[in-house]
């Protein structure tokens, strides 16, 4: 049996640095541009990673329900809602947003937010719209969406999420970099943790390991990772428990850790055990589809096009049914672990360079699970591979 291990940095990876100002004032202004284009006079932001983007005002105000943070934005006015604990912390440093401080809780937010839009529509009729919808996981209140279809033109707001996500598709280069910054610290956590692995060892045992280490390399974050040993029962939403690992299992782990705001969402395989010839061969066969697959993707192809560039690759492999349980091979992604658009055949979305996308069709195979998620960076001529690329070779527990 192995001794279970860390490896403790010599020096200790330096906090993401703060978004550039110039970049912030382009969001805005992105944003302000899509919503003239779909007729909003006021945005609302109350999904934690909306705000996130367009102030720059990570903090950990978001561990408290009861005094919530929400963020308005005009055409002219942009301002963020706080309760009075939050002044000391937005005052530390320049802001791109106008704070106005509530005192109280959650009925109180909103009146400040209410009466703040109240202030700037007064002399006309507004369109405003909110942050509910597809991916995005706003921050619920009855009150607030009545008082708001009070103010709004129609009677009702609606959803923000169009515009919103039309702006945070496209990344910037620094947005990259954080990027690979987490992938960086998390291929690292995997490789430094996996080579303690041993026959016997838990679940919860790894999986410890890897968090562990995954902080230790500088992430900000690490939500909980799937650790699974399995042989033919893979319950991919399942969290890690007691089982053992045995010969013939897959260790396969997904990745949640943050650098910047930004996860590294991907995955990792390794087998206890010596693998098979076929093992051997269909690992090499998914990985080689997977990296040709992504290495393909250009600007101006559609989601569908690319997934019907997968479904001749993978019928040119052999390699039968893949994983169906979700319809895509693949997503975006950014501040939120997966973001627009899919990589389907019904998505119609045309790649542009910014995007970021996640390329990771799956095999299920007499006990085994092949699956490599490479994630890139769409630019002007091409990709540029933000993750670690997956081990050319199986990792074996021996």
């Amino acid at each position: 049996m192995n001794a279970l291990q860390l490896e403790i940095p010599r020096a200790f990876r330096p906090p993401a640095p703060a978004v550039p100002i110039a970049e912030m004032h382009q969001r805005l202004a992105n944003i302000r541009s899509e919503m003239v284009k779909a007729k909003i006079d006021v945005i609302v932001l109350t999904d934690k990673k909306n705000i996130d983007y367009f102030t720059d005002y990570q903090e950990l105000s978001w561990d408290h329900k009861a005094r919530p943070v929400f963020v308005a934005i005009s055409l002219q006015d942009f301002a963020l809602f706080g309760s009075l604990g939050e002044s000391r912390t937005v005052e530390i440093r320049p802001r791109v947003f106008d704070p106005v401080y509530y005192n109280g809780y959650l009925d109180e937010a909103v009146t400040a937010t209410v009466d703040w839009i109240k202030a700037r529509t007064a002399t006309r009729t507004a369109h405003i719209a909110v942050d509910y919808g597809q991916d995005m996981f706003g921050r619920g209140s009855l009150r607030l969406i009545e008082e708001l279809s009070s103010l709004d033109a129609c009677g009702r707001i609606k959803s923000a999420t169009d515009p919103i996500w039309r702006v945070r598709m496209i990344k910037s280069r620094f947005e990259a970099d954080l990027n690979r910054t987490a992938y960086e610290i998390v291929d690292a956590a995997f490789n430094q943790t996996i080579r303690y692995a041993y026959i016997g060892m838990t679940e919860y045992e790894l999986y410890y390991l890897m968090q562990a280490q995954t902080y230790l390399n500088g992430a900000e974050s690490a939500e909980p990772i799937a650790t699974l040993f399995s042989k033919g029962d893979f319950a991919y939403a399942r969290t890690a428990k007691e089982r053992k690992l045995e010969e013939g299992h897959y260790i396969w782990t997904d990745f949640r850790a943050t650098y910047g705001g930004y996860p590294a969402d991907c995955n990792r395989i390794a087998r206890a055990g010596e693998p098979a010839d076929w093992e051997i061969s269909t690992y090499a066969a998914v990985r080689f589809l997977t990296l040709k697959l992504a290495s393909e993707i250009r600007p101006g192809l559609s989601c569908s096009d690319i997934y019907g560039r997968f479904d001749q690759l993978w019928r040119a492999a052999d390699l039968g049914s893949r994983y169906c349980a979700v319809s895509r091979i693949g997503h975006g992604g950014g501040m939120d672990v997966t973001e627009p658009p899919s990589l389907s055949a019904a998505d119609k979305t045309v790649i542009e360079p910014g995007m970021v996308l996640h390329i990771e069709p799956k095999l299920e195979r007499d006990g085994a699970v092949f699956q490599f998620e490479e994630v890139v960076f769409v630019t002007e001529s091409g990709v540029e591979f933000l993750s670690m690329l997956s081990p050319e070779t199986l990792p074996v527990i021996r």
